[in-house]
């Protein structure tokens, strides 16, 4: 039988002694570089280095600090559909960005049926605080992060007391693409809202319906199109309205395919993203339907999609990377342990593209 000896791990101590330093010198080294000359530090790695030792143990310094040195990012959907999601992955990408001054490591918590992660996994996920990017009213998980009492980051939804919130305008945003549709005088407007992720298949939903959605940007966006609609004399009881979702870009597609066969006579479409748009648009061309010549199309986000779709889409800009920067910038704030701030609300801007013209009949007159 032959006898394995374990080579012992190099330790903190074997460090300082090759060095000739104490042992708070060795770990400033890792931990707080600027309390070293830059000679003196280069010497401390270099012997680290020639041991074998890889520098302190995390998960030793996390128990000892109290803290996970995480950051935990719940999502309101798996990972193969928020990744579907330009606007996720903007935000996202920004947000880590802001964060990598703290050296926080970053946790995705995917979502589940009531739109947010499970409150289990909440529970037991080593971060220091949580951050809910776009997450439903419902979501359990929400009340797990109060049950641990760790601070919170809302990024649009929903908004929480306590929290620290950054959103946009989205009433507003919504209110400019119906107003753009209507001077240009349509009159026959559908809205194609996104599916929640709660279970339920999408489709078409009454207005009740549409209006009790657990989602709070849905009901914004709603809204602002219906104040709008409203306003120029259409009853907005009239108008149809499908749930589904953009991110299964074949679902969608399907989707818009069956409301356009189901509503003949609409000239135009109110989309709550971009990728609702991408599908609308894929669809209304199998119908064989023209955009903008026979139905336009506004979306919402103006993703890098909408820039490439043809016709390039008329769509609601917000600002992804400002919103992302801004929650990571809150984020850092809580973990040093102030309070949140008032919410902060970025504006939104129609951006009019050529996916959006006047109602034009068969024979090329406005109808």
């Amino acid at each position: 039988m032959v006898n394995v000896t374990r080579r012992r791990r190099p330790t903190l101590d074997d460090v300082a002694a090759a060095v000739g330093v104490s042992r708070a010198t060795v770990s400033n080294a890792y931990n707080r570089p600027d309390q070293l000359s830059a000679e003196l530090r280069a010497r401390v790695l270099d012997a680290a280095k020639r041991l074998g030792y890889a520098g302190p143990n995390p998960v030793a310094r996390s128990l000892a600090r109290s803290q996970s040195g995480a950051i935990a990012f719940m999502l309101d959907a798996n990972l193969s559909i928020a990744f579907s999601d330009p606007a996720l992955s903007i935000t996202l990408d920004a947000f880590a960005t802001a964060i990598a001054p703290g050296e926080h490591a970053l946790v995705l918590l995917p979502g589940g049926e009531d739109g947010g992660p499970r409150a289990e996994r909440v529970m037991r996920a080593q971060a220091d605080l949580m951050v809910s990017y776009s997450l439903s009213d419902k979501a359990s998980a929400l009340q797990a992060v109060r049950d641990r009492g760790l601070p919170l980051v809302v990024v649009d939804e929903p908004h929480l007391p306590g929290a620290a919130v950054v959103g946009i305008d989205d009433r507003g945003g919504s209110e400019a693409a119906a107003r753009h549709l209507v001077e240009l005088g349509h009159r026959r407007i559908g809205v194609l809202a996104q599916d929640c992720m709660y279970g339920f298949p999408g489709g078409r939903r009454s207005r009740a319906e549409a209006e009790a959605s657990p989602f709070r940007i849905n009901r914004e966006r709603l809204g602002g199109y219906l104040d709008v609609i409203a306003e120029a004399g259409i009853d907005p009881d009239s108008v149809p309205i499908w749930e589904f979702s953009g991110m299964d870009r074949e679902r969608a597609v399907a989707g818009a395919h069956a409301a356009l066969v189901e509503e003949p006579g609409l000239t135009a479409l109110l989309c709550m993203s971009d990728e609702l748009a991408a599908a609308a648009t894929t669809a209304a061309r199998q119908l064989g339907l023209r955009v903008p010549e026979d139905l336009s199309l506004v979306g919402f986000d103006d993703t890098p999609t909408a820039r490439l779709l043809d016709p390039p889409l008329t769509t609601v800009r917000q600002d992804l990377l400002g919103k992302g920067r801004i929650a990571g910038e809150l984020a850092l704030l809580l973990l040093s342990g102030r309070k949140a701030p008032k919410p902060t609300v970025l504006p939104t801007e129609l951006v009019v593209r050529a996916s959006t013209a006047p109602p034009v009949s068969a024979g090329g007159k406005p109808r």
